[in-house]
């Protein structure tokens, strides 16, 4: 896939687009010498990458104004959401805890002219947040069960969860319900077969 059929698969403008490509420039620039993302997957890192995030952004509600976004490695799906919502005047915080990753996502926000955005560099569990974020994010971070702990340390009651999910999503599912009730909506993926986004919401201790 190039960026140009990105655009159009996920429907962003030539102003974010230009910023997403700012993004892989700073992305193979530093995959030379760090292990951002799978070797076998940079070739076709436009699809399995770029739009499996960008395909979030038109699930969010209207009413969206922070995201945060766990363990956001090379920015998928954090730095993708936060260009492609810039213009919205939607707020994206990327929490990693790896030193270099959070360098990366630093100079790639910098490259991109993004004002929209704020990363930290911590553990998810000792980060202090203002207020409770609208959405949270995580793509193959962890188990689902791990991630509703981490999210539930800075989620308030209202907000709504996006994660993307592979073909164990119901195993894992099985498993969280064992700790938490929560509204789940399953998307289908439009990047693999067996991929969901998983949108929760009302989420509670059992």
């Amino acid at each position: 896939m190039t960026p140009e059929e990105f655009a159009e698969r996920a429907n962003v403008s030539r102003e974010t687009l230009d910023r997403l490509k700012e993004m892989d420039r700073v992305l193979i620039d530093w995959s030379a010498r760090h292990n951002l993302i799978a070797r076998s997957t940079i070739d076709d890192r436009w699809a399995r990458h770029f739009l499996d995030s960008a395909q979030i952004a038109p699930l969010l509600p209207d009413e969206t104004k922070t995201i945060v976004d766990l363990g956001s490695g090379a920015g998928f799906p954090g730095l993708i959401l936060a260009a492609m919502l810039a213009e919205k005047d939607v707020h994206v915080t990327l929490i990693e805890s790896t030193g270099k990753k959070a360098a990366f996502l630093v100079e790639a926000g910098r490259a991109m002219g993004l004002s929209n955005l704020t990363v930290i560099p911590e553990r998810i569990e000792s980060v202090g947040l203002d207020g409770a974020p609208d959405i949270i994010t995580a793509r193959a971070l962890a188990r689902l069960d791990k991630l509703l702990v981490y999210g539930h340390g800075i989620a308030g009651k209202n907000t709504r969860y996006f994660l993307l999910k592979g073909q164990d999503v119901e195993g894992e599912l099985t498993a969280a319900a064992k700790s938490w009730h929560m509204d789940v909506i399953k998307h289908p993926s439009i990047t693999s077969p067996d991929g969901i986004i998983l949108e929760i919401g009302q989420l509670e201790r059992g």
